[in-house]
């Protein structure tokens, strides 16, 4: 084969794995799209249609703008861990990487939002960094929606054993990463094995002793914080969308179903939680009187509002990057 000939296959294959992230992003909208129709169709499309036009341009523009603080919030936590992790960026660069992760966010455990590490890699960020400040932020999410959850799920007092159980396993959790000294012991013992796996763990292990770097207690008290009031911006967003659909609730009940359906979602490990967050949203709004079409009504337009537009800016972005 000429050189010539050499130098465009290798074009075409790097063009066909740049336009992956956009298939994917396109096959993830399809399918939600397809739910979405047939969500509204189960509930009576026509009541769907007066539900959103009930809610109007100036809700729906600040729950927009609820959805872009959480965004910009959990950057600023983001940028934190990459300075943490000795491995800074200039803010335009790693703002532009940061959101352009989001339009893979549709992805299970979102962990196509890794994304971000290649972009980052040649401005100099270690795949290690990119990737330990990525686990960082899923277990501040985690925990901070965990917190939002447990203060409803605390008024039942049926769920308080469960509510504690869950936040033992967390601090549990928390201890085991903290311990150099295990970590540090099953390196030794992988770098010294001959098996493939070894090396794999050896990497897990080096992103795992860069992720305990962001979880001093310092650190911890910053990412949980920023991540609480990040989250609690959707959430208020949520109590207000129901407000505007004539289905008022109490503030700690709606932060409660949000941020539970979130929760669910995320456990479920399906592709941004589709299905299961809007499952469990659904079912908690009926379950405190709303109807079907209001209860379809509000998750619909809070998911647009929160997942969606994250992947549209997500989308935006990338492409600005290829």
């Amino acid at each position: 084969m000429s050189a010539g000939r050499q130098t465009a296959a290798a074009g075409d294959g790097e063009a066909g794995r740049r336009r992956l992230p956009l298939r994917a992003v396109l096959a993830s909208v399809a399918v939600a799209a397809l739910g979405y129709l047939a969500l509204s169709l189960w509930a009576g499309w026509r009541d769907v249609v007066a539900g959103v036009a009930a809610v109007g341009p100036a809700v729906l523009a600040g729950l927009l703008l609820l959805s872009l603080a959480n965004y910009l919030l959990r950057f600023v936590r983001w940028s934190r861990y990459l300075d943490l992790l000795d491995a800074p960026v200039p803010w335009r660069i790693n703002l532009s990487a940061y959101f352009a992760g989001f339009a893979l966010t549709t992805t299970p455990g979102k962990l196509g939002e890794t994304l971000r590490s290649a972009l980052l890699k040649p401005h100099g960020v270690p795949a290690a960094a990119s990737l330990a400040a990525f686990f960082a932020e899923r277990a501040s999410d985690l925990l901070a929606i965990v917190v939002l959850a447990s203060i409803g799920l605390w008024s039942y007092p049926p769920a308080r054993p469960a509510v504690g159980a869950g936040l033992a396993l967390v601090v549990v959790a928390l201890l085991v990463v903290q311990s150099t000294r295990l970590i540090a012991a099953i390196d030794r013992r992988a770098a010294a094995s001959p098996h493939r796996l070894a090396s794999l763990v050896v990497r897990l292990c080096e992103i795992v002793l860069h992720f305990r770097r962001c979880f001093s207690l310092p650190a911890m008290a910053m990412g949980l914080g920023l991540g609480v009031v990040a989250w609690l911006a959707e959430g208020i967003g949520f109590w207000w969308l129901l407000d505007a659909l004539g289905a008022p609730l109490p503030l700690a009940e709606a932060v409660f179903i949000y941020a539970f359906a979130m929760l669910i979602g995320g456990l479920s490990f399906l592709p941004g939680g589709l299905g299961g967050s809007e499952a469990v949203m659904i079912g908690l709004l009926s379950l405190h009187g709303l109807p079907e079409a209001s209860a379809v009504t509000a998750t619909l337009i809070c998911r647009l509002a929160t997942l969606w537009f994250a992947v549209a800016l997500g989308a935006l972005f990338l492409a600005r990057q290829r």
